[in-house]
């Protein structure tokens, strides 16, 4: 049986026993760039652990979608998955959608752990930050979220843009692309004639990040931040999230 066709380069299998699964979970976009970042992710978390069968899954537009993959990892001989939501925030996705998975694979004959959000912000999320971003002369930063209606989630935003300042030694501010406001071209032209510099608060890219990054551009950033992609940073983070929802008796399993 073949896998469903989600990354380019096949993740080497363990023929004696089948490892953990884990499925990475991203919300999918029009944007082919945008599984193609993902798919990218999936590769690095997979080389970094091959005792682990890694697969990126979408909940929208791009597919596989999250329960096929499982489905495949079930009929494959697998007996364990963790589901991995690559989101930066508990918003609507992280608290509905991506439950609805775990609750759709029930009827499997699978267990199926369900890992937390890659936020809020951490030390490893602000490492990423700050290598994608050149702050060299800069004397201001805007972090540029996606944005959310969901008030809680944008102060986690708020909260990475308040420790990403700290770090770099920089007034930084939120903004977001859509949802919510200040706009990133808001934030930026609130701090004058500064340098301003743009991170960038978003996994992959897409319609929403061109958007911000073209206002931000427009009044006039001086430099504006790749997405966080695959990352060694977020690397990192998915191994914490896997690692995390493996502990105890799933992981005394292995």
């Amino acid at each position: 049986m073949r896998p469903p066709p989600v990354v380019r380069k096949p993740f080497r299998h363990c023929d004696a026993k089948p490892g953990v699964g884990v499925a990475l979970v991203a919300h999918g976009s029009r944007d082919p760039r945008a599984a193609v970042s993902t798919e990218a992710l999936a590769e690095a978390v997979g080389a970094a652990h091959p005792e682990w069968v890694v697969h990126a899954t979408y909940l929208d537009h791009a597919g596989p979608r999250p329960i096929e993959v499982l489905k495949w990892l079930a009929l494959s001989g697998h007996d364990r998955a963790v589901l991995v939501p690559l989101l930066l925030t508990s918003a609507y996705h992280g608290k509905v959608d991506v439950p609805a998975v775990l609750e759709e694979a029930r009827e499997l004959p699978l267990e199926v752990r369900l890992a937390d959000v890659l936020g809020p912000v951490s030390d490893l999320l602000v490492d990423g930050l700050i290598r994608r971003l050149p702050a060299a002369g800069l004397d201001a930063v805007v972090l540029v979220a996606a944005g959310t209606r969901d008030a809680a989630a944008r102060r986690t935003v708020v909260a990475a843009a308040d420790a990403l300042g700290r770090r770099l030694g920089l007034p930084c501010t939120a903004a977001y692309a859509s949802a919510a406001s200040p706009t990133a071209g808001e934030a930026v032209a609130s701090f004058g004639a500064a340098r301003v510099g743009v991170a960038s608060y978003f996994l992959a890219p897409g319609l929403l990040y061109d958007k911000a990054m073209e206002s931000a551009r427009s009044a006039g950033a001086v430099v504006v931040a790749e997405p966080l992609g695959d990352a060694p940073e977020l690397v990192e983070l998915v191994t914490a999230r896997v690692r995390a929802a493996t502990a105890g008796r799933f992981a005394a399993a292995a």
